[in-house]
């Protein structure tokens, strides 16, 4: 054998040598012969080992169905191929429960979505029998192309900490960081078919493994960020240029709206939530609304509010004193159900995240959460003057400030006689005090250049 042989053998052998060390760490979820180690919960779609893959058949008249591992995982990198019907839907399930005290052993917990429809949420993360969509790809819509129909996806997902990233086919689809459930278990999904719908219809999974241990997590994504955790911001949001505009201690940065200091009464700071009070009937009212010190002109502004039964408040943004009167667009916050306001204005426009009394919000199914659940808002300002209102990860209504159609509607709105609303080049960030109680926390906001 000659030198340059013996070379290129002696490199075949150290890269496969060193491949093998790299695998050692993985863990393989399915042993290739049978369902050891997995248990079926839920409904009664039918699961199948069959050579190296897994197999879930949707069946009729039975509830999403799960086969999940018996071991339950908190810190771990998981990977895995799958081949989904295209009229099918799917999931993956992981730090999830099935605990008998909750919904009789419903199934709960974080789902990495398999999504083959024109939707194309694919790689979002929903919460299975609890939250709902906490992360849904009108968020990052970029990524609606990594998944592809009709061929074999490679699905992976990172849970370090608080800190959920996925990727489908090598892309970065979606970043949450939640403290809800810290460990449970994996799951392959069958979803629940309609009675009109054919059974029969197959997803295949292979390739399935997990590590554990010595976790290094991928290089960060400047990708959107949805943080749950409260009053917190991530090192990627930090990165992006995001900061607390409210610290969730104190009332620094924060004054009436009146006034050049903060409402000695009205106004609670507890366990990280400003609440207003609700005003006793026949009192005088109490509090009155909050500015931020700071004006802002473009911007993206992140922010958690909880309503009560019946309540009516708002965030306000291009804050100024007007002819006398602290006015500014306003980002509605009402309990639509329950508050009279919802069927004034015209056309919906004093509904939940409307451009109150200007613009109406779309009402989208999955954007609207029932009483006393927290809600994310945003309010993304362009540079350009372009605004956005997104509720609970859905973009619900948009509009060029001082644009021919935006100075039509405010010239139907209660603020036709207010010269120069809505247009400041600049201005304060305000939340409500109307009498009732509702509560903020998570209030972050980056400024656009």
């Amino acid at each position: 054998m000659n030198l340059r042989l013996t070379l290129l053998l002696l490199i075949f052998i150290s890269a496969n040598v060193f491949a093998q060390k790299s695998d050692s760490k993985w863990q393989n979820l399915y042993n290739g012969k049978d369902l050891s180690g997995w248990r079926l919960l839920g409904g009664k779609a039918k699961y199948e080992a069959k050579g190296d893959e897994i197999i879930g058949t949707t069946v009729s008249n039975t509830p999403n169905s799960f086969l999940a591992t018996e071991k339950e995982y908190g810190d771990f990198i998981l990977e895995v191929e799958l081949f989904v019907h295209p009229l099918m839907n799917s999931g993956i399930q992981f730090r999830s429960l099935s605990k008998s005290e909750y919904q009789n052993g419903r199934v709960h917990g974080y789902q990495m979505e398999i999504d083959p429809s024109a939707r194309a949420w694919s790689g979002g993360v929903y919460e299975e029998g609890r939250r709902g969509w906490l992360y849904n790809l009108e968020l990052h819509q970029a990524a609606k192309k990594a998944f592809k129909n009709n061929e074999w996806n490679k699905y992976r997902i990172e849970c370090i900490g608080n800190s959920i990233r996925t990727w489908v086919n090598g892309i970065p689809v979606a970043h949450l960081i939640d403290d809800m459930t810290t460990k449970g278990f994996i799951a392959m999904q069958v979803h629940a078919i309609p009675s009109s719908e054919p059974e029969g219809r197959q997803i295949r999974w292979k390739n399935i493994r997990i590590q554990t241990e010595n976790l290094k997590p991928s290089a960060p994504d400047n990708i959107f960020v949805v943080n749950m955790v409260t009053n917190d911001l991530s090192s990627l949001e930090k990165k992006q240029g995001y900061q607390l505009l409210w610290d969730g201690k104190t009332s620094k940065g924060w004054t009436s709206a009146k006034g050049s200091t903060f409402p000695a009464d009205g106004w609670q700071i507890q366990d990280g939530i400003l609440s207003a009070i609700r005003d006793i009937p026949g009192e005088k009212a109490r509090g009155g609304d909050i500015v931020s010190e700071k004006e802002f002109s473009a911007f993206e502004l992140k922010f958690d509010f909880k309503l009560t039964k019946g309540a009516n408040s708002g965030l306000k943004y291009f804050v100024k004193n007007l002819d006398g009167s602290v006015l500014g667009l306003e980002y509605q916050i009402l309990d639509d159900e329950n508050h009279p306001d919802a069927k004034m204005g015209i056309k919906g426009n004093r509904t939940q995240a409307s451009l109150y009394d200007i613009i109406p919000a779309q009402k989208i199914p999955n954007s609207i959460k029932k009483v006393g659940d927290w809600n994310q808002g945003m309010i993304r300002v362009y540079p350009d003057s372009k605004v956005e209102h997104w509720l609970n990860g859905f973009k619900v209504l948009e509009y060029h400030r001082g644009s021919a159609e935006f100075m039509e509607s405010v010239a139907q709105s209660k603020f036709k006689s207010a010269k120069g609303f809505g247009i400041a080049p600049k201005g304060k960030i305000l939340l409500q005090d109307h009498g009732d109680e509702v509560s903020f926390r998570s209030i972050k906001i980056k400024e656009l250049k």
